[in-house]
């Protein structure tokens, strides 16, 4: 069973810096996009950064340049490193990507999201 996991969110001081880390695990045959959204209290979630398997990165235009997703297909892993923290970083950070298991008969990608990794309200 596939399935995503995010971790590293925590109490961050203003103008700090935090890594999320999001692994995808199970039995998994490729993973193609990955993304990372952010929601606040009472909205929707919102794309915040996507990074293809070849490593080509898109980025929403609040976050550019003070967000930086990599991801490590080996480890199949994926992170988000987000610099100089503003009032609207905190949130619950999920990950999203679309992948193929390697148990399904019909060959087919499918798209799964973790549980979310809370980023509190700075210090």
């Amino acid at each position: 069973q596939v399935q995503l996991v995010e971790s590293g969110g925590g109490l961050v001081q203003a103008g700090g810096s935090l890594r999320l880390s999001c692994a995808a695990q199970g039995s998994i045959n490729s993973i193609n996009f990955m993304n990372w959204y952010r929601q606040h209290a009472g909205e929707q979630r919102a794309l915040v950064a996507s990074i293809g398997i070849d490593g080509a990165t898109k980025y929403a235009d609040s976050v550019k340049g003070r967000y930086t997703v990599s991801r490590d297909n080996f480890e199949r892993r994926m992170f988000l490193e987000i610099n100089t923290l503003k009032p609207e970083d905190p949130g619950v950070y999920y990950c999203s990507a679309v992948i193929l298991p390697a148990d399904v008969e019909d060959l087919q990608r499918r798209g799964y999201w973790g549980q979310g990794t809370q980023v509190p309200g700075s210090s």
